[in-house]
């Protein structure tokens, strides 16, 4: 059986606004329908993912921003940091983890991650390995992205 994953809802509290920014981060917007006062869906989804996002008003009770590690796969993480800056996001400069190839989040690149070793480091990985590369954004709510670079798929994905 496959179970392929689809979309994702996120919480905003500014529709407009959601849909501005997914529109400057190069999503594509694939339906923006109000049924309603009480009922507007936004679906947007990132250049050449299967999977989508979704927001709106009467979409979920999730409070806004609540969403995060939410993860964009790039070939290129510098060229990647370069066209996100120039659309005007505000986005995390390019950083790897000194204890290997899982970036944990937020919290993690800030610090050493609960004695796991995980600690960010300025720059790509040194040996530009395959899932260890990253930068992050959020969204205007605060919804966290985390993209990161794989320029070879590990075996079996």
């Amino acid at each position: 059986m496959d179970l392929k994953l689809e979309m994702i809802v996120l919480p905003v509290s500014d529709v407009d606004r959601a849909k501005a920014f997914y529109e400057a981060v190069g999503f594509r917007l694939d339906v923006d329908y109000t049924a309603s006062d009480d009922y507007r869906a936004v679906h947007f989804t990132p250049p050449g993912s299967e999977c989508s996002i979704i927001f709106g008003q009467g979409m979920t009770s999730a409070a806004p921003g609540s969403t995060q590690g939410l993860y964009l796969i790039v070939t290129d993480i510098e060229e990647a940091h370069t066209t996100l800056a120039a659309r005007g996001i505000e986005v995390s400069e390019v950083f790897h983890d000194a204890g290997g190839l899982l970036h944990h989040g937020h919290e993690a690149a800030k610090a050493v991650h609960h004695g796991t070793g995980q600690e960010r480091l300025a720059g790509p990985h040194p040996d530009r390995a395959s899932y260890g590369s990253y930068l992050t954004f959020s969204d205007p709510d605060g919804n966290g992205w985390i993209l990161q670079e794989v320029k070879e798929r590990l075996a079996g994905r």
